[in-house]
């Protein structure tokens, strides 16, 4: 497989992490999958927690429960302009907090969602409250904005499945029956992370865990996450020869 990594550095820049954000619908695996790595990875990796399982007490964890407050699973409160630029600003506000002294001994950051995640469920919301605007239009301009601001993951690994069997899981896991407007919206995110990962399959890498286990969908990230730090590092090697 084909994966871009970070470009080379000019003199006397700062070596940074390679940055990886595992991407994919509720239900999917994900969280899990990078938990694991992380801990496998140990204290060269540097986990970054999805904004919705980030401690109450944080300011992130402040503005998702204000975006979570009337029930809605997707974070709808009616503003979809105003929940979208909430979310890209907490996830500007990420790279920001990521310091020299915090990113010391750090080879690679694993991130749970990133401005993928807020942009295809930002776009299939939008999209359903305006069905004129085609949602790969809306979630493309969310990540335009987006790159103004902040660099995108240097690579995305894609954890697709079957949608019956995610929404299944994450149903199951807030413990009530997903609404029909809510099964739309996943199933819109799920098409969209898929035509997001054809358009720029330098980016993306998919990986199919359809039928897997949480152990098993674990291990596939965690190789695919030390793939890309080996081909990194060759590339480095390659520079220096």
């Amino acid at each position: 497989m084909t994966i871009t990594v970070p470009r080379p550095r000019r003199a006397g820049e700062r070596r940074r992490p390679l940055w990886v954000s595992v991407e994919g619908i509720n239900g999917v695996g994900k969280t899990t999958a990078v938990r694991a790595t992380a801990a496998s990875l140990g204290s060269r990796c540097l986990r970054l927690d999805e904004l919705t399982d980030q401690a109450a007490d944080t300011l992130p964890g402040r503005v998702i429960a204000a975006l979570a407050s009337d029930g809605d699973v997707c974070l709808r409160t009616g503003h979809p302009v105003a929940e979208t630029l909430a979310l890209l600003a907490l996830k500007f506000r990420e790279v920001e907090r990521l310091t020299p002294e915090r990113l010391d001994g750090v080879d690679v950051i694993v991130e749970d969602r990133g401005v993928d995640s807020v942009a295809v469920c930002q776009g299939a919301i939008l999209h359903a409250e305006h069905r004129a605007t085609p949602a790969r239009a809306v979630a493309e301009q969310i990540l335009a904005t987006a790159r103004r601001w902040r660099s995108m993951p240097d690579a995305t690994l894609l954890l697709t499945g079957d949608l019956a069997v995610c929404t299944a899981r994450f149903a199951a896991r807030i413990g009530r029956a997903l609404p029909a407007s809510a099964l739309e919206v996943i199933e819109q995110t799920d098409q969209l992370y898929r035509e997001l990962a054809a358009a720029e399959p330098d980016r993306f890498t998919v990986i199919d865990v359809t039928g897997h286990g949480p152990e098993e969908t674990g291990k596939a990230v965690e190789a695919g996450v030390r793939a890309l730090m080996a081909q990194r590092k060759q590339r480095e090697v390659d520079r220096a020869s």
